[in-house]
């Protein structure tokens, strides 16, 4: 085969919560609002160590229907550092979240909901980081 199929690019999220679905991804996450083309739809970019790897669509002013529960997307997924400082910053945040460890495997995951009923997997390897 030619051709491969490399590391995740970006999720696309329609929402009719566009400012609240913004501020959770930068207050949660960290992400930052940036630059985004000029498309004939509002919405935004949400940057991660400089990759727009969120976008949001506003649909609010549009008869576009979203399902209650998230649609076809079942979960996005983040590789990530700092399993301990993250679920001490999910508790100041308030957001609700649960824990599992990957069976025979040092990688440990915290999932957790955005505003839109996305579930949001969180990936780390422990082993790779100092204890806390």
């Amino acid at each position: 085969m030619d051709t491969n199929v490399g590391l995740l690019d970006h999720c696309n999220v329609s929402t009719r919560r566009l400012e609240e679905t913004i501020k959770f991804y930068e207050d949660v996450l960290g992400f930052q609002n940036g630059a985004r083309p000029a498309f004939d739809f509002p919405g935004a970019w949400l940057y991660s160590q400089g990759c727009p790897v969120l976008h949001l669509n506003d649909i609010s002013q549009t008869e576009k229907l979203q399902p209650p529960d998230s649609g076809v997307i079942d979960h996005v997924a983040f590789s990530c550092r700092g399993f301990e400082a993250m679920k001490r910053h999910l508790n100041e945040k308030g957001v609700s979240f649960w824990v599992n460890q990957v069976p025979n495997s040092t990688r440990w995951q915290i999932f957790f909901r955005d505003p839109n009923n996305i579930e949001i997997e969180l990936n780390f390897e422990t082993k790779n980081e100092a204890n806390s």
